[in-house]
C-alpha cells in the first residue's frame, strides 16, 4: 500500500441514513479526492467504508484519523469543505464537527 497522511472513514451502516446518502457519499469519496489532489502524493488520503460508528441517525459519519476528527450530517458540499479546509488547509471545519479527540490532532 502506499503511504498516506490521512485515513478517512465513512460509515454506511443502514441505520445511519435512511435513504442511501452515505453509500452515495461513499462512492462519491474517490472523485472527489482526485478532484482535491488528494489521491496521490503527500496529502494522500486513504478512505474505508464502515458499518457502523453507532451515533444513528447523524449521518452520513466521516472521521479523520490520526486527528480524530468526527464530522456529521456530511452532504457533497460538505465533503468537499472538509477535503478543502481540514485536509489541504489544516483547518477543521468546526459547523460540521460532531466530536475531536483531545490530544490527538495533528493540524497546525
Amino acid at each position: 500500500m502506499k503511504p498516506y497522511k490521512w485515513h478517512m472513514l465513512v460509515c454506511t451502516g443502514p441505520r445511519c441514513t435512511e435513504d442511501g446518502e452515505a453509500e452515495a457519499l461513499f462512492n462519491q469519496l474517490g472523485e472527489k479526492l482526485k478532484e482535491h489532489g488528494l489521491d496521490d502524493g503527500d496529502l494522500r488520503v486513504k478512505r474505508t467504508r464502515c458499518s457502523c460508528f453507532a451515533i444513528c441517525k447523524e449521518g452520513p459519519i466521516v472521521t479523520i484519523h490520526p486527528d480524530g476528527t468526527w464530522y456529521n450530517r456530511v452532504t457533497p458540499e460538505v465533503l468537499d469543505k472538509i477535503l478543502e479546509k481540514h485536509l489541504k488547509g489544516g483547518e477543521v471545519v468546526k459547523a460540521h464537527v460532531y466530536h475531536q479527540a483531545e490530544g490527538l490532532s495533528v493540524l497546525k
